[in-house]
């Protein structure tokens, strides 16, 4: 197979896993699309008539893909959808803007330069697209790209644009000029100040009625001579020539996609003069102007950079409980790529907030990285009209005197009881994770948090996906709690202590807890009256008793019988009276 060959292949399996079908009947999908094309409709509308960036580019074309792919799923026989750019434009363009062709990763940048060359790079200017028309050296329009074919002149406000020649040493009959109008910045780091808003800047500068100040502040970034010099180099010399020489120190020569990405990443960080979103990779020799037609160009690709936030879909809604009974809400949504990390799972938090934002399976959200690369949500970006809610836990039902024994109601929250317990800062079980607990729920006799203290390696292996070597080895774990300290069984149970008391609990046994009296509780620190009184009545439940109870009688059986040899090391095993300096979190 040749690399050409493998190149597209991968290309084309990576978009048909992108192209998944909803599982929609004919009505809803007719009015989801319906749905989702007048409100990119709006977002055109406010962008090329009134300036106005209401949606973040990425995301906008995210929506956009979306449209297409539901379009290809449901309206096969539908052109497909396109922005509608401006259409109060009068003034014509001498040759059409055509836009770029977007490219979304080095695979497919490799996949384009395929029998292309000689190819060269340039920074992808964050402005207002603009054409340029002179006639005998003079500057006679100055049009904005509307719908590619005819925009609005702003003439008059070139004069207040010291980057834009009044005159230029040509006086062939009409010279035409494409490109870009934008925010002249000082070493601006894109990858560390963004886009910093210079694109709308721009526009309302030059959307005013009256002169803005900011139009002394624009530049002018030339990334196209229609029916110029045949070479890119020819281009950059004449351009100098004509008093646009900006382009040319941001014009390099490359090879392969290796050379892309490097060039790529170096403007990322590199401080520049402009904002820019990603690069833009020429052919040399372009068509002529007479054949050039708003978004067809095959000529021109850009390859943008990560996005700080990026769309996605939800897809489910998980509503995990952790050990004292709070109700967490999780969005499954469709995997995509933010950074170096693919993003499945993001974290909503409390059911209220859930609640309030209103999202349910279909919405599109916007998803950025807090701190340390934690995924989390922005915002929702777009809603679907069938409001398909999923029902959460009732909270009446989930505290933190709920679920110590094993039912199918209390799984989520017994299940992160158990993985609570089996942290190093409490029993210290390593290698028994949450799914190690899913395999041991199976078994009949696993009735309460602590029934795992009374199995023994065959129980274990005759569950489904353990084998009897690892059975041995999780009681071999399991074995090792005896040595624990009493501290880490109280903390296992889950009392209601804060760290600091726990630490400083004097008690050695359960009788010596369970006597102590509200004002000895208030002894400890961070014990107030009102956490003494929970503290009380918390270890005076009944399923809390029992378990103490249970915890007594398997301590006392233990002392009775002789500790087994193992062949396991007790390395990991904790001090005696190591403290506890963890946060009591809620896994």
């Amino acid at each position: 197979m040749s690399g050409k060959t493998a190149l597209w292949l991968l290309c084309l399996f990576a978009g048909a896993a992108q192209a998944l079908c909803p599982r929609w009947t004919p009505v809803r999908a007719t009015e989801e699309i319906a749905h989702l094309q007048r409100q990119l409709r709006s977002w055109d509308k406010a962008y090329y008539r009134d300036g106005q960036t209401l949606i973040d580019d990425a995301l906008y074309d995210s929506l956009q893909q979306r449209l297409r792919q539901w379009q290809h799923c449901f309206q096969p026989t539908a052109a497909p959808d396109r922005p509608a750019w401006a259409d109060n434009g009068t003034a014509s363009h001498p040759v059409a803007h055509t836009g770029v062709k977007k490219l979304p990763d080095k695979l497919a940048v490799a996949y384009w330069m395929q029998g292309k060359g000689p190819l060269w790079i340039q920074p992808k200017v964050d402005g207002v697209a603009v054409t340029l028309v002179y006639r005998q050296g003079e500057l006679v329009a100055l049009i904005s790209r509307g719908d590619g074919l005819k925009g609005q002149n702003w003439l008059d406000k070139a004069a207040y644009i010291p980057a834009l020649p009044q005159q230029i040493p040509d006086k062939r009959p009409v010279l035409v000029l494409q490109g870009e109008l934008f925010l002249t910045v000082t070493d601006h780091r894109q990858a560390t100040d963004g886009g910093s808003n210079a694109r709308a800047q721009v526009a309302g500068a030059l959307m005013r009625r009256q002169p803005s100040p900011l139009l002394s502040q624009l530049g002018i970034f030339i990334w196209a001579w229609p029916d110029g010099p045949q070479t890119m180099a020819l281009r950059q010399t004449a351009l100098k020539q004509l008093g646009f020489g900006l382009a040319s120190a941001w014009t390099q020569p490359v090879i392969n996609e290796e050379e892309v990405a490097l060039w790529r990443a170096r403007w990322f960080r590199s401080p520049l003069p402009f904002v820019t979103d990603g690069v833009v990779i020429h052919q040399a020799r372009r068509s002529a102007g007479k054949q050039w037609l708003p978004g067809s160009n095959e000529e021109v690709a850009a390859w943008k950079y990560n996005p700080p936030v990026i769309s996605s879909e939800v897809q489910s809604i998980d509503f995990p409980i952790g050990r004292t009974g709070k109700i967490a809400v999780v969005l499954n949504v469709a995997p995509v790529q933010l950074d170096d990390k693919t993003v499945r799972r993001v974290s909503l938090g409390s059911l209220a907030r859930w609640q309030a934002l209103d999202i349910v399976p279909g919405d599109q959200v916007a998803i950025g990285l807090a701190g340390q690369g934690i995924p989390h949500l922005e915002k929702v970006i777009w809603r679907v009209i069938q409001r398909n809610r999923p029902k959460p836990p009732d909270p009446q039902n989930y505290h933190s005197l709920s679920c110590f024994y094993n039912s199918a109601d209390c799984r989520k929250q017994f299940l992160s009881r158990l993985s609570w317990l089996s942290q190093r800062e409490v029993l210290d079980l390593p290698g028994i994770q949450r799914s190690t607990w899913q395999r041991l729920l199976q078994h009949p006799d696993f009735l309460h948090l602590f029934s795992w203290l009374n199995m023994d390696s065959e129980q274990l292996s005759a569950l489904p996906g353990i084998t009897p070597l690892r059975a041995r080895q999780i009681v071999h774990y399991f074995n090792r709690v005896r040595h624990q300290p009493f501290r880490r069984w109280v903390k296992a149970l889950g009392v209601p202590l804060p760290a600091a008391a726990l630490n400083a609990l004097p008690d050695n046994n359960w009788a010596q807890l369970l006597a102590r009296s509200l004002q000895s509780w208030q002894q400890l620190p961070g014990v107030g009256a009102t956490l003494a009184q929970r503290i009380d009545a918390w270890l005076k439940d009944q399923q809390v008793r029992e378990l103490v109870d249970f915890i007594q009688q398997w301590q006392a059986a233990q002392k009775e019988e002789p500790s087994a040899s193992s062949p396991y090391p007790d390395s990991l095993a904790s001090p005696e009276n190591k403290a506890i300096t963890a946060p009591d979190a809620d896994s």
